[in-house]
């Protein structure tokens, strides 16, 4: 009796194992062909939910043609079109017109709206009609410190004084003394909190420049001069990726031996990253900014749910050098980084 006990544990481990074997086999055929559908659905623009069509709008202070926000708005596309979202956007780098195009999504009684808080003194009284309309409010980018107190359910991005911090820790680690930061926006707050970040723990000095960013030549003249009047400039620090490259124009042209560095990255950064042209980059990965925003305002209104518990989600800083370009310049050149 006891070897016929035996007989049967041994037949039923066999069998369970055959059983196994094929359920594995089968779940991992399935969850191939799941992920295959997935991937066919998402190429081709359709939701992967059955909830209803809301729409949610995007307002930003970007000027025109800033590579950084269309990689935030290619995050923000793809979480809408899965979400099965009407994705509005609009754009200024003027606070009031700004606030303006806020108000008009409000007039429209959009289901959510997505902001940014570069100038937070404009934006204040709208984002709190957006809040008494009862349209949820997420910020991104710009804007962590007023965002809970203007009543929003979270912000995303990261922290500009955070960022700042560890360019001044990078320049001290790459041995600079003299460092320049270019503004390229005039009363945006998170600009300052990024060169206040980094004269706090840049251990040299470091100059501010105040350059017209809506005029690339003008930011190009601007650097040049100064760095053919201060030759012992070591290091200028763009904080957008369009200007990376006027900085790097600018340093050849008045033949000064600084280091270009920037915040941001897009498919040019990661290239002058790879090729030596650029020191590092601080990536604060704007796609996650912008797919993060609608899909979590797509949970609020789907089940309720706020992430953050009350503090900021924070999508950066990263330091880049030409040891993660390559790594990342897939993803560059398709927009997603």
């Amino acid at each position: 009796m006891a070897r016929a006990r035996t007989g049967v544990r041994a037949l039923g481990a066999v069998l369970a194992a055959v059983l196994g074997a094929s359920l594995v086999g089968c779940s991992s055929t399935g969850g191939k062909r799941a992920e295959d559908a997935r991937k066919a659905q998402a190429a081709a623009g359709k939701a992967a939910v059955n909830t209803p069509r809301w729409t949610f709008a995007m307002v930003t202070h970007s000027g025109d043609g800033d590579t950084f926000w269309d990689i935030v708005q290619n995050g923000a596309k793809q979480a809408a079109a899965k979400d099965n979202i009407n994705f509005l956007h609009a754009h200024s780098d003027e606070g009031q017109q700004q606030a303006q195009l806020v108000d008009s999504y409000i007039s429209k009684k959009v289901d959510g709206l997505i902001v940014t808080l570069a100038k937070p003194d404009a934006m204040k009284s709208v984002v709190a009609k957006a809040r008494k309309a009862g349209i949820p409010v997420i910020t991104v980018n710009s804007g962590s410190e007023q965002s809970k107190a203007y009543g929003a359910l979270t912000h995303i991005g990261q922290d500009e004084t955070i960022a700042g911090e560890a360019v001044g820790d990078e320049l001290d680690a790459r041995g600079r003394k003299k460092a320049l930061c270019v503004l390229h926006e005039q009363g945006n707050v998170g600009h300052e909190q990024r060169c206040a970040g980094a004269r706090k723990t840049f251990g040299g000095e470091m100059q501010s420049l105040y350059v017209d960013g809506t005029n690339m030549p003008d930011v190009q003249a601007s650097i040049e001069a100064k760095l053919q009047a201060d030759r012992s400039i070591d290091s200028v620090v763009t904080l957008g990726a369009p200007f990376a490259d006027a900085a790097v124009q600018a340093k050849e042209s008045a033949g000064a031996k600084a280091e270009i560095d920037t915040f941001d990255l897009n498919a040019k950064v990661a290239e002058a990253l790879r090729q030596g042209t650029l020191g590092f980059a601080v990536d604060q990965q704007p796609y996650l900014q912008g797919y993060q925003a609608v899909d979590l305002l797509w949970l609020y209104r789907y089940n309720a749910d706020v992430l953050g518990g009350g503090r900021p989600v924070l999508t950066g800083p990263q330091i880049i050098t030409d040891k993660d370009a390559a790594e990342l310049q897939e993803y560059t050149e398709r927009g997603t980084r």
